[in-house]
């Protein structure tokens, strides 16, 4: 089963500021790898239409989907939406659907769905809509482009939602093994059983404790039983190195 594959843009000059710290990106890599959808690249971006419009087409051609999170509220600055539409060729408007959630989750506060949080129903053509649970104002979907909240809250009940429509491939899996030794010590080996064993990923990252050098060797795969087998071969090689 061939595994779906995906990127990220995180979008928000706030980000590339320092003045918020991004979550969305770690929390969607851990949901996807659940569902079986691998998580290639992800990238972070300012609030400019062109950057934005760039990135979309090169990462939609690219990937089976692609996950965006920010810049859709009710803010001038605001412009995900429309960035997006252009790059993949759409017109965007106030959508009826849209502008009835708005207007039932407003009435129900007794709140005025005024022009700004009317920006929140602009809608690509062609579009599916993404539901928001927390504040109603939906994401949508336009060809494989999925575009969410950067709320982190938001962006994760709106990912709830949506994954289940998602196809997913083979569920990732993996297995650690802690190392008493450094990396420079245990990098010929490891190199050679990722040379043995192409159907899995062998990842080596360092730690310090007490003064002592170590590695957390982590291997990865589709496939539960060569996990197994390299776990096992990990485990006799590395006790020979150590003495």
């Amino acid at each position: 089963m061939q595994t779906p594959t995906a990127a990220m843009l995180v979008i928000g000059d706030e980000i590339l500021s320092g003045r918020t710290r991004d979550s969305n990106m770690h929390h969607l890599a851990g949901a996807l790898t659940n569902h079986g959808i691998s998580l290639r690249e992800a990238r972070m971006i300012s609030d400019d239409h062109e950057i934005i419009k760039t990135h979309v087409q090169a990462l939609s051609a690219t990937y089976t989907h692609v996950f965006t999170s920010g810049g859709i509220g009710p803010t001038h600055d605001d412009i995900t939406a429309d960035a997006v539409a252009d790059a993949m060729g759409a017109a965007i408007a106030v959508r009826d659907d849209a502008r009835a959630i708005l207007q039932a989750h407003y009435d129900a506060r007794g709140m005025e769905l005024n022009a700004a949080r009317l920006r929140m129903a602009r809608i690509p053509e062609g579009a599916h809509l993404i539901e928001n649970p927390i504040s109603a104002a939906p994401g949508f979907t336009i060809g494989n482009v999925h575009v969410m909240a950067g709320v982190p809250r938001i962006f994760e009940a709106m990912l709830a939602g949506l994954l289940p429509t998602l196809a997913g491939g083979a569920q990732m899996l993996s297995q650690s093994l802690r190392v008493a030794r450094g990396e420079g010590d245990i990098a010929g080996p490891l190199g050679d059983l990722a040379t043995a064993h192409p159907e899995v990923s062998i990842g080596s990252y360092p730690f310090e404790e007490n003064g002592a050098h170590g590695s957390n060797v982590v291997v990865r795969s589709t496939d539960g039983p060569a996990i197994d087998a390299v776990i096992s071969e990990l485990a006799r090689l590395f006790p020979r190195i150590d003495g």
